[in-house]
C-alpha cells in the first residue's frame, strides 16, 4: 500500500465493466413462463373466511326459545346430559 499524503487525491473514477450487470436474453423456460397461463393461489386463511361466510344466519327464534328454557330450568334434563356425556366420551376415546 502506498500513501502519498492528503494532497494527492484522485479525481472521480468511472464505474464500468465488472460492476455492470449483463442482461442476457431470457431462456426458453423463462419465456414460456412469461407467456403461460395466469394462476391464482388462495391462502388457507382466505378459504376459512369463505367457509365462514357460508355459515347460515343465526336462528334468533331458536336462541330465544333455548334461553327461555335455561332461565326457567327446563332445558337441562337427564336425557340431554346423558347424550352430552356420551358424545364427549366418544370424542375422547
Amino acid at each position: 500500500m502506498q500513501i502519498n499524503g492528503p494532497a494527492h487525491v484522485h479525481g472521480p473514477q468511472q464505474i464500468t465493466a465488472p460492476h455492470r450487470a449483463q442482461n442476457s436474453p431470457p431462456t426458453q423456460a423463462a419465456q414460456s413462463e412469461l407467456t403461460g397461463v395466469d394462476q391464482l393461489d388462495i391462502s388457507h386463511e382466505a378459504e376459512l373466511i369463505s367457509q365462514i361466510q357460508d355459515i347460515p344466519d343465526i336462528r334468533q327464534d331458536r336462541v330465544d326459545a333455548i334461553r327461555t328454557a335455561i332461565e326457567s330450568g327446563t332445558y337441562e334434563t337427564a336425557d340431554k346430559l346423558d347424550i352430552a356425556v356420551d358424545r364427549l366420551l366418544d370424542e375422547m376415546g
